[in-house]
C-alpha cells in the first residue's frame, strides 16, 4: 500500500510544491493587526485543501482571537486509532528585512532549501501531512487511520485561545494519540525523536528611581542609577558556573536518569561556533551542554533597555530600567510557582533609593515528556529510520510548544513529536529555509507512519 502513496508524492513533487509556495506567498503574521486579513486567507488555504482532500467536514472555527481550522475523516472504522494531527499556519514577523536575501514572502528554491518565512515553522512541516493525506486519498480511496485535523493561527503568540478552545469542543478534537511536526533533527538527515519539551515562564520588571532623568554630574553619588540597581538584581540570579541562585528554583526538578544521560550522550555533538558564532559553549556545573540544553532548567535574560541609547554621550542617571526574563523549565517544576520565585528574588534583591514593578508572564507552560519506550514512539522511530536510512537518537527539546501541554492535560494521550526541520533553518530570523531533502524523506516517514497504524 505504501508503495503507491510514496510513488504518488514522487510524481506529484512539483505540484505539491507550488502548493506550498501558494501557501507560503500569504504573510499570515499573527503578531501584527496588520495581517489579521492574511491570517484569515491562510485559514482559508488550509480549509480549501483539506476539503479537496476529501475530509467529510471541514470548519474555519472562531476564537477571541485568530481562527482555528478543524477537519475529520472517521471512515476507517471503530476499531482503527484516531490522531489528532496539530499545526499552525501564523508565522514570525520577517523583520529585518534587510537581512532578507530574497523577499521573505516569495518562495524561493537555491541549494535544495525552500527560502521563505514560514517554510520550516510551520507551514512546510503542516503542508507535508496535507500532502500526504491527499496521497492516500488518490491512491486507495481512503486513509489508514481515523485523523483529526487541528491547525492555529496564535502559536507564534502563545497559543492564547487555543487551550479554551480544545476544552469547549474536548469531544470534537478527542482523539487516541497526537502527532507534531512542529520541532527538528539534531543535524541534518539525521532522525530525531523528541520525546521532551520545555515548560516556559517569565516575567519582566522595572526599576524605577527619579520621576525624571538626572544630570549625572549633578546627582550621581547622591542618586541610585537604575540601570546599575537592575543590573545586581541580574548579576545575583546566576552565578558563573551557570547555577540559577533563586531561593526553591531547583526543588522539585526531576532528576536526569542515567538512561536519558545515555541517550543524550549518543546525540551528535553540535559544532555551536558554526551554527551560532559562538567560542566556547556553557553549561551548569557537572551537566554537559546537551545535558544542560534538552533536561535542565535555564534563566536567561531576553532584553533590558534604559537610559540614553542614541549616538554619542548623554551623562544622565535614567529615571527606570527594565529587563525581560524567560524560564525554560523542566518535569517537576510548576511555572507559577517559578513566578513566585523570581517576584521574590528581585524584591529582596532589590536596592535602597529605587522601587520595582513586576509583569508575570501571562503565557506559561509546564514540560512534557512521554516515555521513549512507548510503542508509538517506537513505531515513528522505526518509520523514520526506514525513511532517512539511518538509526534515530533520543533527545529532549530546550524549546516549548505550548499546545503540548494542553493536549496531554485535556485529553491524557501521549504525544509523537515527528519535526523535520534542521539546525540550519534559522527559525524566526531572517532567510528561514526547509530543505528539500527533509519534505521528501519526512513525507515517506509521515506514509510509513500512519499506514502502519492501520
Amino acid at each position: 500500500m505504501t508503495e503507491s502513496v510514496i510513488q504518488y508524492l514522487k510524481d506529484n513533487r512539483d505540484q505539491h510544491l507550488e502548493a506550498l509556495c501558494n501557501f507560503l506567498r500569504i504573510p499570515s503574521v499573527s503578531t501584527d493587526p496588520l495581517h489579521r486579513t492574511d491570517i484569515r486567507k491562510a485559514a482559508q488555504f488550509v480549509s480549501d485543501y483539506l476539503t479537496e482532500i476529501g475530509f467529510d467536514k471541514v470548519e474555519i472555527q472562531d476564537t477571541p482571537g485568530h481562527p482555528l481550522v478543524y477537519a475529520e475523516w472517521l471512515n476507517a472504522g471503530p476499531d482503527a486509532p484516531t490522531v489528532l494531527v496539530y499545526g499552525h499556519y501564523d508565522v514570525q514577523p520577517a523583520d529585518p528585512l534587510e537581512l532578507w536575501e530574497t523577499e521573505p514572502f516569495e518562495p524561493t528554491l537555491r541549494n535544495n532549501r525552500l527560502y521563505a518565512r514560514g517554510s520550516s515553522d510551520d507551514k512546510g512541516q503542516v503542508f507535508m501531512h496535507l500532502a500526504v493525506f491527499k496521497a492516500f486519498m488518490k491512491t486507495d480511496g481512503q486513509l489508514p487511520i481515523n485523523v483529526k485535523v487541528c491547525i492555529e493561527g496564535e502559536e507564534e503568540i502563545g497559543s492564547e485561545h487555543l487551550h479554551q478552545q480544545l476544552a469547549n469542543k474536548k469531544e470534537q478534537f478527542k482523539a487516541d494519540f497526537a502527532v507534531i511536526s512542529d520541532s527538528g533533527m539534531v543535524a541534518n538527515d539525521q532522525p530525531t525523536i523528541l520525546y521532551g519539551l520545555k515548560g516556559f515562564t517569565g516575567v519582566e520588571f522595572t526599576v524605577n528611581g527619579p520621576d525624571n532623568d538626572l544630570h549625572s554630574g549633578l546627582y550621581g553619588g547622591a542618586v541610585r542609577n537604575p540601570l546599575m540597581a537592575l543590573a545586581h538584581i541580574l548579576a545575583s540570579m546566576k552565578d558563573q558556573n551557570e547555577v540559577i541562585q533563586i531561593q526553591h528554583f531547583y526543588d522539585d526538578v526531576e532528576p536526569l536518569t542515567e538512561q536519558e544521560r545515555t541517550l543524550m550522550a549518543q546525540v551528535p555533538i553540535e559544532d555551536y561556533s558554526v551554527t551560532t558564532g559562538v567560542t566556547s559553549t556553557v553549561s551548569e556545573q557537572s551537566y554537559t551542554a546537551a545535558e544542560h540544553t534538552m533536561g535542565r532548567p535555564t534563566l536567561e535574560v531576553n532584553g533590558m533597555f534604559g537610559g540614553y541609547q542614541g549616538e554619542g554621550t548623554k551623562t544622565i542617571i535614567p529615571a527606570s530600567a527594565t529587563a525581560k526574563i524567560t524560564c525554560r523549565l523542566v518535569p517537576g517544576q510548576d511555572p507559577n510557582k517559578i513566578q513566585d520565585y523570581l517576584v521574590d528574588h528581585i524584591k529582596q534583591h532589590l536596592p535602597s533609593g529605587v522601587t520595582v514593578s513586576i509583569k508575570r508572564e501571562p503565557i506559561s507552560a509546564k514540560a512534557y515528556k512521554v516515555d521513549p519506550d512507548h510503542p508509538l514512539i517506537k513505531q515513528a522511530a522505526d518509520s523514520y529510520s526506514k525513511a532517512f536510512g539511518r538509526d534515530v537518537v533520543y533527545v529532549r527539546m530546550g524549546g516549548s510548544i505550548p499546545v503540548v501541554e494542553s493536549i496531554d492535560h485535556i485529553f491524557n494521550i501521549p504525544v509523537v513529536l515527528l519535526g523535520f526541520g534542521t539546525p540550519d533553518d534559522r527559525l524566526h530570523s531572517p532567510n528561514e529555509s526547509f530543505p528539500l531533502s527533509s519534505f521528501d524523506q519526512g513525507m515517506v516517514t509521515l506514509v510509513d507512519f500512519y499506514a502502519s497504524l492501520g
